[in-house]
């Protein structure tokens, strides 16, 4: 069995020869200067030790790292994974500012990573250079897809696990009123929407969901504005909105500080946040999250290259292969599992087609 250890991305950059200060704010840089600065500065690294693979896995975080309580910390259990359980050796660098995630998968490749997975579509056109530059490594892409025979592009079927959430909601509230936050308005977050709008207006037709998102496509401020979240939120609690979903990485945080306050419901994303919410009080609140397994298209990429499959290719993770879900955590649904798992079973067989715009 192989754990993991942390330790500074300076041990990394050494290997290049590179010589960073890590000082001055992000716009005193520019190019791969900047580049190579921000990843000494505000990137680490974790180091396997033990183990019989010799299959080096590199995971390029996207902006927010570990301990984000969603996607990246997804990311992050199924990289823990593929250490323990395949023995490989992972080697981890987060990005601070857009430059770095560049900057970063071609750290990786150059430090012997035969396969990295780049966390997130804001990789698309750094990994599209890289991939064509290092043949021989394998690539991951999650929420993307980059057509490029060395890239395994990982897809979700967000819509399907948004629609179990939002007809949990639906029947949890017995209300007329809920809501949805997005991050970005784009195509990706509107899935969240669609699904979310589809599954409560299969239990109640006559449901309002408000929606609002907190940035146009390529604000990436809107994956970060807790305040922003929070605003929204605790105005639609208080004009009778009792159940609110966000899909906005970090910011979900804003709205389960807003539930916390009104004494209503939030729904988590991508990670069951009831677990990582840190506090009895939003453990109170947090009545399901959407389970977007992205831990397991981390961990069954690195294994595919442990078992000789390098190729490319798009792999879709949907409800029938448990890739997207809903948590049960809290055991604020048991009443209405069998109803969930039963549209669940609708889905999967075609019965239920969930809309992907709203």
């Amino acid at each position: 069995m192989r754990k993991s250890k942390r330790f500074a991305a300076v041990a990394l950059l050494a290997t290049f020869g590179l010589v960073a200060a890590a000082c001055g704010d992000d716009e005193s840089t520019s190019g791969d200067t900047a580049a190579e600065t921000t990843a000494a500065a505000g990137s680490e690294t974790t180091a396997a030790t033990g183990g019989d693979s010799d299959i080096v896995a590199g995971v390029a975080f996207d902006t927010g790292g570990r301990g984000d309580g969603t996607f990246n910390d997804s990311a992050g259990v199924g990289a823990d994974r593929a250490a323990s359980e395949l023995g490989v050796e992972v080697k981890e660098l987060e990005a601070t500012v857009d430059e770095d995630r560049k900057a970063n998968l071609e750290l990786l490749a150059g430090d012997g990573a035969n396969v990295i997975v780049g966390v997130g579509f804001m990789f698309t056109d750094p990994m599209a250079e890289v991939a064509a530059a290092n043949p021989d490594v394998t690539f991951g892409i999650v929420d993307s897809v980059v057509d490029a025979p060395n890239v395994k592009s990982l897809v979700f079927a967000e819509e399907q696990g948004s629609f179990l959430v939002g007809a949990a909601a639906a029947l949890k509230c017995g209300c007329d009123k809920i809501g949805f936050i997005g991050g970005q308005e784009i195509d990706l977050i509107k899935k969240f929407e669609a699904g979310y709008i589809a599954g409560a207006k299969q239990i109640n037709p006559d449901i309002v969901v408000e929606s609002k998102y907190l940035g146009p496509a390529g604000d990436n401020s809107a994956w970060g504005n807790v305040a922003g979240a929070k605003e929204i939120a605790a105005g639609w609690y208080a004009d009778g909105v009792e159940v609110i979903y966000t899909a906005a990485g970090g910011s979900g945080a804003g709205t389960i500080e807003a539930a916390i306050e009104a004494g209503k419901w939030a729904i988590g994303v991508d990670s069951d946040q009831y677990l990582t919410a840190g506090s009895e009080d939003a453990k109170k609140v947090i009545l399901t999250s959407m389970l977007k397994r992205v831990d397991v298209a981390v961990f069954e990429t690195i294994k595919a290259v442990v078992d000789g499959d390098t190729a490319g290719g798009i792999k879709v993770f949907d409800l029938s292969v448990d890739g997207v879900g809903y948590a049960t955590s809290g055991d604020y649904l048991t009443e209405f599992v069998d109803q969930l798992e039963a549209l669940k079973a609708d889905i999967i067989s075609g019965k239920i087609v969930v809309p992907t715009a709203p």
